[in-house]
């Protein structure tokens, strides 16, 4: 059976596409997805200097350039290229173009003029591609084994019902027994990444020089989860996924299979730390000689906390793609390192 097959059902990737990206779609709300829950852009304004300092860094190994770019691929409302503009340097910012790239919302009111909106990312641009949450987004299929050991399509209603349709072939079976191979025993289950892994080469694609960067909750291949990570987010809190417009529909990222050639990928927790975010406490001197700098210190101290702490945004993997520039931009000790395919 051919993928185009596949998609003719009701698989979770043509379901879930209905229900983020569609006329009701989830993503298509007032509230946008800050509205339910947060991510490390919305957790703090360090997040977005810590980018903007990367930015910096592409632009020296550029050397430069007359135009930089900052791509914020999966926009969201705008915050991320709006505090990345905010953060970067006077000289940085009067060379850099920055664009929004998001498929769900129109421009929204008052986003800084600089700022170019856009549906599809723009191509041939020199600087830094950033996609923060994008791939999780990027809808996909779900295998599971069925009594007899064989993998099969799982079919889904717009109530979340599912069932259990087609043996999985074609593409959809070359992907997973290269990057996810489902052992016989029934109930395991497995998400067909090769979309993802088609959209973030695109992205990377349109890239004349610079850095790409994919950030996302995601795993390898010798740590796949045996029964999947697909699920739901409203308002704040993890539910069951379910494909009416309801909620966010999300599934972790198979990092290392969308990784093309000579990429790393790193824990969130050691690129912020190599970008200057660690939480360290200010010293208590700091106390009596200025008071309101300590407060101040104290709070970024906190919020660097959240942003590198294990179990939570910490362990973010970073995605770092390089394209005709060096390939350590961020100075990581060795063992935080994997090296993709």
């Amino acid at each position: 059976m051919t993928d185009a097959q596949y998609e003719d059902g009701h698989g979770w990737r043509k379901a879930a596409a209905e229900a983020l990206y569609g006329p009701a779609g989830f993503y298509r709300g007032p509230e946008g997805p800050a509205g339910h829950f947060r991510t490390s852009v919305h957790a703090s304004p360090l997040f977005a200097a810590a980018v903007a300092r990367l930015l910096c860094r592409v632009d020296e190994a550029l050397g430069h350039p007359a135009e930089l770019a900052f791509v914020d691929m999966g926009a969201g409302r705008g915050e991320l290229v709006a505090g990345v503009l905010a953060a970067l340097p006077a000289d940085v910012a009067a060379r850099t173009r920055a664009y929004a790239v998001e498929l769900a919302v129109p421009r929204p009111a008052g986003l800084d003029h600089r700022i170019e909106w856009l549906a599809e990312p723009p191509r041939n641009v020199t600087g830094l591609l950033f996609a923060n949450e994008w791939l999780d987004n990027v809808p996909l299929d779900v295998a599971e084994t069925d009594p007899a050991g064989v993998p099969r399509l799982v079919l889904v209603r717009e109530d979340g019902t599912e069932t259990l349709g087609a043996p999985i072939g074609g593409r959809d079976a070359e992907w997973l027994a290269r990057w996810w191979p489902l052992t016989p025993e029934p109930g395991l289950r497995a998400e067909i990444g090769h979309p993802r892994d088609d959209a973030w080469a695109a992205a990377v694609g349109t890239l004349a020089r610079g850095l790409a960067v994919a950030v996302d909750y995601g795993h390898v291949r010798d740590a796949r989860p045996p029964f999947g990570t697909l699920t739901g987010f409203r308002e704040g809190r993890e539910t069951t996924p379910v494909p009416d417009g309801s909620c966010d529909i999300t599934a972790h990222v198979a990092l290392d299979a969308c990784a093309l050639p000579g990429a790393r990928i790193v824990t969130q927790r050691a690129a912020l730390q190599a970008l200057g975010v660690t939480g360290a406490r200010p010293p208590l001197s700091l106390a009596s000689s200025d008071p309101a700098a300590y407060v101040r210190a104290l709070a970024d101290a906190g919020a660097a906390a959240e942003l590198t702490a294990p179990g939570g945004l910490g362990d973010f993997g970073w995605l770092l793609q390089p394209v005709g520039v060096p390939g350590d931009l961020l100075d990581v000790p060795a063992g935080d390192v994997h090296t993709g395919r």
